[in-house]
């Protein structure tokens, strides 16, 4: 026999998870305590739930599946936000949380950190909102399969699940965990139905002439880079990639055409993508957002979609039809068709020769970036804010190896402090890079503390405008205006007797060119490098981009 807690324990340890996210509280203490006791898992605390959850957010983008465990009510609501932000970003985190004894139900006891009500049941009914599965583990007996059940469905689906186990069940006896393929049964296709999708496919393919591959953020989550890239070498055509698909197809590769963002669009991807007569989606997401307030987004009737587990195609579709495995057998059967790529060399604009500045001048955001791209490597992850950081980010040329994260779907502004913090605990081997707004920063600022505590040489890029720019773009106000901070010794301050993050600020190019020299010499802590710069210098597709999401956003009723 093991307990509750130790089976969770053993199972998390059995996907791959090393390091788990921590706010304690009362009601998983004793949980807390059986998770210690597995040898191969390692707890982070966090300041608060809220990056607790963003921080698990961040390590499943690194390992592809994450936990974090917070108290109930007053930190499950918190850790809400992050859960829905790896729902929406089709990552699979579990989110585990303590509550009340099982016997103050039936003893009808008013509790603290609840509601003031007898009804204990309003939590799971909201994480079922925002979960595939979620579950309340009410008997010891019950806990292997409830369990089992919700961290398969996480693996399956690449979205995440809730548990919740009471705090007098943690150290209550259960039966020992099987075998782990039991959770970590691999997926496949319906053989018979794969078959047809590819032959159809392959067929409807072979009558068009003008054929572009658009690349989607669920490529990620469906494991399927390689195969993407042997699908698109067999077919010889333009790839363009979403913005929030950025790095997941090399940009040095002979046929990447850029980024496709309606008028933000790079490197001339708008013009190739729109010239096509047929774009194969491959894992890709519409939104307002990426497509600039529905401004870019390709018809249906030109579409061949290939979603995690779906293929659909103008007259046809496909269940049951994994991405990795549907590429792949696409790769046997097209006929390479470079049409697009020969129209796409006469479209493409030439790419502007842009070096940094060695004078002393007043910084801008353009010099800011031109300085950050310097120092970007093939083992560098970019982690870009919502806000310019992302129109910032998406211009760079970036080496094969690099990764750009972005949370395009969910757009939490300050996502990006906590998540970073997850991704280099789950990748230690890589440089990381954040680039993040004022007003971004200010809302989940606290996680550098944790970046301090565990001597993470994260390095924070903070772009302050005195201001929500994005907001700004889209609709202007005072509301958008924020009070300014000393950002710099805001952390150091997390120093204290022993830390070791630096903080710098830049308003010139020199400066900012002696901040970084130092942010590489820093290998023991975070270094944050406020760049200071003009309210009104953001880029243009900011700009451009916020006047359509506003336009979108203000649609008059339907009659």
């Amino acid at each position: 026999m093991t307990t509750v807690g130790s089976y969770l324990a053993t199972r998390l340890a059995q996907i791959g998870i090393e390091r788990h996210f921590v706010v304690p509280g009362d009601y998983n203490l004793i949980l807390l305590d059986k998770l210690q006791q597995e040898p191969s898992l390692n707890e982070i605390n966090c300041t608060n739930e809220l990056n607790c959850s963003m921080a698990a957010e961040g390590y499943a983008r690194a390992k592809g599946v994450a936990a974090c465990v917070v108290t109930y009510s007053v930190g499950a609501f918190s850790a809400f936000n992050g859960i829905g932000s790896a729902y929406g970003e089709n990552l699979p985190v579990i989110l585990i949380s303590g509550s009340p004894n099982t016997n103050d139900s039936g003893d009808f006891n008013l509790l603290h950190h609840t509601l003031g009500t007898h009804d204990f049941e309003y939590q799971l009914q909201m994480a079922k909102k925002i979960t595939v599965a979620a579950v309340s583990i009410r008997r010891a007996l019950d806990a292997p399969k409830l369990i089992d059940f919700t961290i398969r469905k996480a693996l399956r689906t690449k979205k995440p699940v809730y548990i919740e186990i009471p705090t007098n069940l943690s150290n209550q006896p259960c039966a020992p965990p099987g075998p782990p393929s039991v959770i970590l049964e691999p997926l496949h296709s319906d053989p018979a139905v794969l078959k047809e999708a590819v032959h159809k496919t392959a067929t409807f393919l072979s009558q068009k002439s003008k054929i572009t591959i658009l690349v989607g953020p669920k490529v990620r989550s469906a494991k399927a880079e390689g195969a993407l890239r042997d699908f698109a070498e067999a077919l010889g055509c333009a790839v363009a990639v979403m913005p929030s698909a950025k790095s997941f197809f090399p940009e040095n590769h002979p046929q990447f055409a850029g980024v496709y963002w309606g008028l933000a669009s790079t490197l001339g991807a708008e013009s190739i993508v729109d010239w096509s007569d047929v774009i194969v989606c491959v894992g890709t997401v519409f939104t307002d957002y990426s497509t600039v307030g529905w401004t870019s987004e390709p018809t249906d009737s030109i579409r061949v979609t290939a979603d995690v587990d779906q293929v659909q195609l103008p007259g046809a579709e496909y269940s049951r039809v994994y991405l990795k495995e549907f590429l792949s057998g696409l790769s046997h059967l097209v006929k390479k068709d470079p049409a697009t790529m020969l129209e796409y060399k006469r479209l493409s604009p030439a790419e502007p020769s842009l070096t940094a500045s060695h004078t002393n001048e007043k910084l801008t955001r353009k010099e800011m970036c031109l300085q950050i791209q310097n120092i970007v490597t093939s083992k560098t992850t970019l982690f870009a804010d919502t806000g310019d950081a992302w129109f910032d980010a998406i211009k760079m040329r970036l080496p094969e190896g690099t990764r750009l994260e972005v949370e395009m779907q969910w757009g939490h502004i300050g996502w990006s402090i906590p998540a970073s913090l997850g991704y280099a605990v789950g990748h230690p081997d890589r440089q990381v890079i954040t680039l993040v707004g004022d007003g971004s920063f200010q809302m989940t600022a606290q996680e550098v503390s944790q970046l301090t505590r565990l001597r993470i040489p994260v390095t924070i890029f903070l772009i302050n405008n005195i201001g929500y720019t994005i907001e700004v773009e889209i609709h202007d106000g005072i509301y958008n205006n924020i009070k300014n901070w000393d950002y710099a010794a805001f952390v150091e301050s997390f120093n204290a007797k022993d830390g070791h993050g630096r903080g710098f600020r830049a308003t010139t190019t020199g400066e900012l060119r002696a901040a970084i020299e130092a942010a590489k010499k820093n290998r023991h802590g975070p270094t944050l490098i406020e760049c200071a710069i003009d309210r009104d210098d953001c880029s243009k597709e900011l700009i451009s981009w916020g006047h359509f999401v506003a336009a979108a956003n203000g649609r008059a009723p339907k009659a």
